[in-house]
C-alpha cells in the first residue's frame, strides 16, 4: 500500500515533463488546454492518495480495530495518515492564501483603471509606467484593455495596434481562467509550478499568433512585442494571473516564433499523440487511484483477521463504507 501511495506522489514530477515536452510539440492554444488539463489531473490523483492515506485510521476502526492494536501491527500507519492530513492542511491554506492574493490584486488592478479614460473595451491610464495588461471581468463588470500612456508613446501606430490585440485575445480566450486554474492547483504539489510557467508562455504565444493575424504582419507583430517588453522592462511588475500582458513570459523566444511561419494545425500523427498522452494520463491517475482503493481495503480486510479474527471477504468493508456515504450496500 505503501509503495502505491508513494508511486502516486512522485507521478507528477514525471508527468509533468512529458506535459511539458509535448506542449512544446503543439500549437498554442492546443498547449494550453493540453498543461490545463494534466495540472488539473495531477493535483487530483495527489489529493486522492492523500485522502486515502489519512483515511487508514477511519478505515480501521469501522472495522472495531483500535488504534492501540494498529500502531502494534503497523507503526507507520498513524503518523502517516497524520502527515497526509498535514500536508492536506498545508495545501488548504496555500490555496486559500493564493486565491486571496489574487481578488486583492484584481481589486487593486481595477481601482488604478479607474483613473483611465477610453471608449469601448480600451482604458488609457496616465502616468509614466510602461505597462499594458487584460483585466478581467471583476463585480459585474467586463474585462477591458489597460494600458498606460507611458506604453503608447513608446509604440508606433502598427505596434499599438499588435498589442491591443493581443490583450483583447487574452480577453476573447479567456485566458485568465486557464492561468488561474494552474495557479491554485499548483499548491497542491511542486511539480505543477513548472506546469503554470508553461502555461504563462504558450498563453502568451497564443495571443501573439491572433494579434498577427489581426495586423497580417509577423515581423511587425515581433517588432510590438519585443518593443513594449523593453519599453516595460524597467517597471518591474510581475505579470500573471489575474493580470496577462504582453510584456511576460520568455519574450525572446516568443520574438523568435513570430519571426518563423504561422504554426500549422496539428497533423494527424501530433493530433493522435496529444491525445493518447492525455489518455495516458487519465488512464494512470485512474489506476493509481484503484490501486490505492485496493490497497487500502486489503490493509483493513488483513487486519480484521489478524486482529479480531474477521471472516475474509469484502461485505463488512463496503457495508461500512456504504454506510459512510449512505449509499447502502452493494
Amino acid at each position: 500500500m505503501l509503495v502505491v501511495v508513494a508511486l502516486t506522489l512522485a507521478f507528477p514530477w514525471g508527468g509533468a515533463a512529458v506535459a511539458r515536452r509535448l506542449a512544446d510539440r503543439l500549437p498554442p492554444r492546443w498547449a494550453c488546454w493540453m498543461l490545463a488539463g494534466a495540472a488539473v489531473l495531477l493535483a487530483g490523483g495527489t489529493v486522492s492518495a492523500l485522502v486515502g492515506l489519512f483515511h487508514v485510521p477511519f478505515l480501521a476502526s469501522l472495522e472495531q480495530l483500535s488504534l492501540t492494536r494498529v500502531r502494534e501491527e503497523w507503526p507507520a500507519a498513524v503518523p502517516l495518515a497524520g502527515a497526509a492530513g498535514a500536508v492536506m492542511a498545508v495545501q488548504l491554506v496555500l490555496l486559500v492564501r493564493r486565491w486571496v492574493q489574487h481578488r486583492s490584486l484584481l481589486k487593486r488592478a481595477w481601482l488604478s483603471a479607474d483613473e483611465g479614460t477610453g471608449d469601448g473595451d480600451l482604458l488609457v491610464v496616465p502616468g509614466t509606467d510602461v505597462d499594458a495588461f487584460a483585466l478581467p471581468g471583476y463585480r459585474g463588470r467586463r474585462g477591458r484593455v489597460v494600458v498606460t500612456s507611458g506604453m503608447v508613446r513608446s509604440l508606433k501606430p502598427g505596434e499599438r495596434e499588435v498589442l491591443l490585440a493581443h490583450e483583447r485575445a487574452h480577453l476573447a480566450g479567456r485566458h485568465h481562467l486557464l492561468s488561474a486554474v494552474v495557479d491554485l492547483v499548483a499548491a497542491v504539489h511542486p511539480a505543477i509550478r513548472s506546469l503554470r510557467e508553461a502555461l504563462v508562455f504558450h498563453l502568451e504565444r497564443w495571443a501573439d499568433e491572433e494579434a498577427a493575424a489581426v495586423v497580417g504582419d509577423r515581423r511587425v507583430a515581433a517588432s510590438a512585442i519585443a518593443r513594449a517588453a523593453l519599453a516595460g522592462s524597467a517597471h518591474g511588475r510581475v505579470a500573471g494571473y489575474p493580470l496577462l500582458s504582453a510584456t511576460s513570459g520568455p519574450v525572446p523566444q516568443r520574438v523568435q516564433a513570430l519571426l518563423l511561419p504561422e504554426p500549422a494545425a496539428p497533423r494527424g500523427g501530433v493530433r493522435r499523440a496529444g491525445v493518447i498522452a492525455l489518455a495516458g494520463t487519465v488512464v494512470a491517475a485512474a489506476v493509481a487511484a484503484l490501486a490505492l482503493a485496493y490497497g487500502l481495503h486489503e490493509y483493513v480486510e488483513y487486519a480484521a483477521r489478524q486482529l479480531i479474527g474477521a471472516p475474509s471477504g469484502c461485505s463488512s468493508v463496503w457495508g461500512a463504507l456504504s454506510a459512510w456515504f449512505g449509499s447502502g450496500a452493494p
